[in-house]
């Protein structure tokens, strides 16, 4: 496969249609849901000493979902997905933290 085609794939997965998805219509309700779409690719040619040479490249892709947006009698709003395991990584840090310093004021106090 020719870097060129490896980019034009890379284009081709990187449309709106990653991001917003088709709206979907129920019961006079209309959503939207909407994701964070990010990717890389890279590639590189080269030559060793005798002379023989070579080529390689690479893409990724990847989605997470953020929100959707509803359209609810002639009014739109944004409702905003919840990541529960971020949620639990910052909460947990948070309180980590606030035992180390707790701890580290009640040394000094004493």
């Amino acid at each position: 496969m020719k870097v060129e085609d490896i980019i034009d794939s890379a284009k081709d997965a990187m449309t709106v249609q990653r991001v917003y998805a088709e709206p979907v219509e129920r019961d006079g309700t209309t959503l939207i849901a909407v994701a964070a779409v990010s990717g890389g690719a890279g590639g590189g040619t080269g030559a060793d000493k005798g002379g023989q040479e070579g080529s390689g490249v690479g893409f990724g892709l990847g989605a997470k979902p953020v929100g959707v947006y509803v359209l609810r009698n002639g009014r739109l709003s944004w409702r905003p997905a919840i990541d529960v395991n971020r949620l639990i990584t910052v909460v947990g840090a948070v309180a980590v933290t606030a035992l180390l310093v707790g701890a580290r004021i009640a040394r000094i106090g004493r």
